[in-house]
């Protein structure tokens, strides 16, 4: 009995003593030994420093400007990566498209996620009703179009300015945030938690703000990354079939541009704007995959 009772007062002192780790503490331990992730993480802040100084004009100021009179000029200390066929400094023009892409892909990945959790977390909390059939047939007749010819068609059909181009991203990107969100409340709104918050009186859409998507903060953020990833790639589809940026420059219209100057033999423009946007999305792609890995709870309790 005296063994007992010492080994129960080591056990309570240590459960004291030592202090219980959160799951953003442990997905973090977890995410600083992915060293895969650590340098997507330090791709994505470099070029997001780039665009910052782009906003700030601390450089690319004259990516529009005509500098070389003699339009197509090769690599030099001037012109880092030649100019284009206008004379216009590659280099330049590839810096600011910087700017460009994180534009994009922060408002049409913010907006789509906001409205895809919105109506995913109703439709879960009211699942089996008319109005979570409402969101599920209009997210699956929104599913049942192609999404490229979806987004060209709407941008076509509103092209007048960039605001279409953000319109049909974000009027389709949202079903898949939806979808997931969905899924995840449906199995957060039979747990104790929100069965006591009920119980007590709690209206549901207080439930939904305080107890449920606080739980999702991990999925929403693993839907950004993806969503921020799938934004930018649209944007080039769409800027090099003219359908995109139309008051600025992009790496999709710098592509479209190289579509004609590749013919020619003169590569510099396509090469500058394919390595700048592969390095953001390829960056992207493994932060998404490494944050997936690092945010799983069953991987994180394992560990």
């Amino acid at each position: 009995m005296g063994k007992q009772g010492d080994t129960r007062n080591t056990a309570q002192t240590l459960s004291r003593t030592t202090p219980i780790e959160s799951l953003w503490s442990l997905s973090l331990k977890k995410f600083c030994t992915d060293k895969i992730g650590i340098a997507s993480l330090f791709v994505v802040l470099v070029y997001s420093l780039i665009a910052l100084g782009v906003s700030l004009g601390l450089w690319a100021n004259e990516w529009d400007e005509l500098l070389n009179e003699q339009g197509y000029g090769p690599i030099s200390w001037d012109y880092w990566l030649g100019t284009n066929f206008n004379g216009q400094d590659i280099f330049q023009r590839a810096v600011y498209s910087t700017l460009t892409a994180f534009k994009v892909g922060l408002v049409v990945s913010l907006c789509s996620l906001w409205l895809g959790v919105c109506l995913g977390s109703v439709a879960g909390f009211y699942s089996n009703t008319w109005l979570d059939e409402l969101i599920i047939w209009l997210y699956g007749c929104l599913d049942s179009i192609p999404f490229y010819l979806f987004v060209a068609a709407v941008s076509f059909a509103l092209k007048e300015s960039d605001i279409a181009m953000y319109v049909s991203m974000i009027g389709v990107l949202w079903t898949s945030s939806c979808k997931v969100v969905r899924g995840q409340v449906i199995k957060l709104k039979s747990l104790e938690f929100v069965e006591a918050a009920r119980a007590i009186g709690v209206k549901d859409h207080k439930i939904i703000v305080r107890h449920i998507m606080p739980n999702l903060a991990p999925l929403i953020l693993i839907e950004f990354s993806l969503s921020f990833v799938t934004a930018i790639k649209t944007e080039a589809i769409l800027s090099f079939l003219g359908l995109g940026v139309r008051d600025g420059i992009s790496w999709g219209v710098m592509l479209s541009e190289a579509s004609a100057e590749v013919v020619a033999g003169r590569y510099h423009n396509f090469i500058a704007a394919s390595v700048f946007m592969f390095g953001l999305v390829m960056a992207f792609n493994q932060l998404s995959d490494a944050l997936q890995d690092a945010l799983d709870p069953k991987k994180v309790v394992q560990r």
